[in-house]
């Protein structure tokens, strides 16, 4: 605990990973601000409700994981920790609307030009954490960092290092420009001759397995994944040895599908005996995001649904995946972030499955009894969820 030292008592460049000893304090603004007694009340009830002939289904894992929980509290600490000192954030805690406008309310900024902190000022390193070399940076200013990186986020870079340290190149199955995989990939470097890949899905990976066992033209594949790769990557040689990781709010099932396909390219290329020295893969997926997957799985097979309803931010890469297990299942599946989204019971604005741009689609809540199935990201409060529900329950 740091909760006895003075604000004034840290070291510069100091990284504060525990609690502050001031969690009894930011209670009951955690519990204003994303508590919802209509959720607490359904999950009692077996994760059922009916009211006005309308049934909803919660899904049994949803919203927060133990890693946004403890970042959202450890932010709240160091607001009540350093009342007098800026506090900035290198970028979004987590991917949801409501808690970064929480933040920006109580005084926490978003960190756009390093020149401007200074050894008086504190940074929090979201759940996603941060870049190695931003975090060197902010180390050399001389602010307290507060190190709110969720820890299976700590696992994967890990397991990167041991990756880079081993000469393999680190296949990560995410986004290039999402935060995570942003910080992921930087590990590589912490061992000379690192290098990385970040594939998007199946159809990428296949196009790495098609260089691997034939070989393509290389300036196509480094013109295909010029975002994707680290400097001076060479497909011809950094193809030879990889470890596979992921970005942790992925598919799951594609995300062991992904390293299945690269394994057996490499075996066909090298041989099932010597695949020991061409490849390595280890679970790094979040248990929470598994959780949360299986439990939309099993609502949407188990359950007769009208309709699905999936809440959270739409840069969550986590709730679009839930979205996009719901709407192979649900035909009625809307991803939205809020209540707002629920214009009336005939238009609703929501993001499809696959796309960017939001729309608008009529007849979303169509009259008589409905089962409505209901799941949130592991970034989005209880809070977001039951004023969704209340909404609906308005509408009738």
């Amino acid at each position: 605990m740091t909760s006895h030292l003075h604000p004034d008592s840290f070291r510069p460049g100091q990284i504060v990973r525990k609690s502050f000893g001031l969690k009894e304090a930011i209670q009951e603004s955690l519990k204003q601000d994303y508590a919802s007694p209509i959720i607490q009340k359904i999950v009692e009830a077996d994760y059922l409700y009916s009211e006005k002939g309308l049934t909803f289904h919660l899904a049994r894992s949803f919203g927060f994981c133990y890693g946004v929980d403890r970042a959202v509290d450890l932010a709240y600490e160091t607001r009540k920790k350093f009342p007098d000192r800026r506090i900035f954030l290198t970028a979004q805690i987590i991917h949801n609307p409501r808690v970064n406008k929480n933040l920006q309310e109580m005084g926490i900024d978003f960190l756009e030009d390093y020149s401007q902190v200074t050894s008086k000022d504190v940074v929090v390193l979201p759940a996603f954490g941060a870049t190695a070399s931003q975090i060197e940076t902010l180390k050399g200013i001389g602010c307290v960092l507060v190190d709110t990186i969720c820890g299976s986020v700590l696992n994967v870079w890990k397991r990167v290092e041991s990756y880079a340290m081993e000469r393999f190149t680190a296949v990560i199955h995410g986004k290039y420009y999402h935060e995570e995989t942003q910080a992921t990939s930087s590990r590589v470097f912490e061992y000379p001759g690192g290098r990385y890949l970040v594939v998007l899905d199946l159809n990428e990976t296949d196009y790495v397995c098609r260089y691997i066992r034939e070989g393509v033209e290389k300036q196509d594949f480094l013109d295909r994944f010029a975002k994707q790769v680290s400097p001076g990557f060479d497909p011809d040689q950094d193809l030879k040895r990889i470890g596979v990781a992921n970005q942790t709010t992925m598919l799951m099932s594609e995300s062991i599908e992904i390293a299945r396909r690269l394994e057996q390219a490499l075996a066909d290329r090298y041989g099932s005996e010597n695949l020991a020295t061409h490849f390595r893969n280890f679970d790094t997926i979040c248990s929470a995001t598994e959780d949360r997957q299986n439990a939309m799985i099993d609502l949407v097979k188990n359950r007769h649904l009208d309709l699905m309803l999936v809440i959270g931010g739409f840069n969550s890469s986590n709730t679009n995946h839930l979205a996009k297990i719901a709407s192979s299942k649900i035909p009625r599946t809307y991803h939205i972030e809020d209540k707002d989204f629920l214009i009336s019971p005939d238009e609703i604005r929501h993001k499809p499955v696959g796309k960017f741009d939001v729309v608008t689609s009529k007849d979303w809540l169509p009259s008589g009894e409905l089962s409505i199935g209901i799941t949130s990201g592991a970034s989005t409060p209880n809070q977001v969820m039951g004023d969704v529900i209340e909404r609906v329950l308005l509408f009738r």
